[in-house]
């Protein structure tokens, strides 16, 4: 419920602001953005936040299949591993499939 309220809230802030401020300030408001996001200390902070993720993620799924071990079963197990397998573009992946970007 929480959430919802947050969500329905910020939208309805976005819309009023949207619609008050108009093109000229929706700009403004996209070139501070991209300031932000194009600073050095929050691109460190962001992929300092990521590689974190990357090592929990790491640790949750060495105790999860730990934990499950040959429970599952072989058609799932082989749906993983198919997963895991394909590599998009020759980036290297985790143990989740996923990039390391």
């Amino acid at each position: 419920m929480r959430y919802k309220l947050t969500f329905v809230a910020g939208l309805t802030l976005g819309y009023v602001l949207g619609t008050r401020a108009g093109r000229e300030r929706y700009e403004q408001l996209k070139k501070s953005a991209r300031q932000v996001s194009q600073n050095p200390a929050v691109r460190n902070t962001a992929e300092t936040a990521a590689q974190q993720g990357r090592q929990f993620a790491g640790k949750a799924y060495h105790a999860v299949s730990d934990k499950v071990g040959d429970r599952m079963p072989e058609s799932v197990t082989q749906r993983v591993r198919s997963l895991r397998d394909r590599n998009t573009g020759g980036a290297p992946e985790d143990d989740w499939g996923t990039s390391n970007t």
